[in-house]
């Protein structure tokens, strides 16, 4: 029998943690998750993912509905999100994650900030392996939609391995949903668990 969670009207990353919670008391081989946006849409499905579940959307015009699935033999052994990353993750010897929450570095010149975090982004390959994830919050998630001034760099980190994750309720509040063209739509949950696995984190 199909479970069904009504997560509709709930803000990241509400409908994520509805999710989970539900998922650490019961073994799960079929859900439905119900959402009214498609932040929250693409929040539960990678979530969902990480989980073992294969994952399709559909639509009946006003509520997105995440199906999954997955083999009864995964509902039993159930993985938390940090514990899904460190398996993926654990070739690295040092996990470093750089968080960017503005268009530019400092206070002061608005035009001098824009230019110090463009050349900053444009340095971070520099870091070579050490470099594990790169997490766009509040205006810094401009850089990954079709106008970023630094996408062709964001390519090039994302083609050496590096995790690029878009705040889902940052892109959804600025209307930019539909112009991301980069990184993995995430929510807080991404967000605060990548910090606790981290073994260093630089916040601009």
């Amino acid at each position: 029998m199909t479970k069904k969670i009504d997560a509709r009207k709930l803000e990241c990353p509400a409908p994520v943690l509805k999710t989970k919670k539900y998922l650490e008391q019961e073994d799960v081989t079929e859900i439905d998750v119900l959402v009214d946006n498609d932040a929250a849409a693409e929040n539960v499905s990678r979530f969902l993912n990480f989980q073992g579940f294969e994952v399709s959307v559909t639509s009946d015009g006003a509520t997105l509905i995440v199906s999954g699935q997955r083999d009864p033999e995964k509902a039993k052994t159930r993985q938390t999100i940090s514990e899904t990353v460190k398996t993926k993750d654990d070739h690295y010897t040092q996990k470093i994650l750089v968080i960017i929450s503005s268009q530019q570095i400092g206070k002061g010149d608005d035009t001098l900030g824009r230019k110090l975090m463009v050349n900053f982004v444009k340095t971070l390959k520099e870091m070579g392996p050490d470099l594990w994830r790169l997490v766009l919050l509040n205006h810094g998630v401009k850089f990954s939609t079709k106008d970023s001034q630094i996408l062709e760099e964001l390519k090039e980190l994302k083609a050496l391995g590096v995790v690029i994750l878009v705040c889902g309720a940052c892109l959804t509040h600025l209307g930019l949903m539909d112009d991301k063209v980069i990184g993995e739509t995430t929510n807080m949950l991404d967000t605060v668990t990548s910090m606790q696995i981290a073994d260093k984190v630089i916040h601009l």
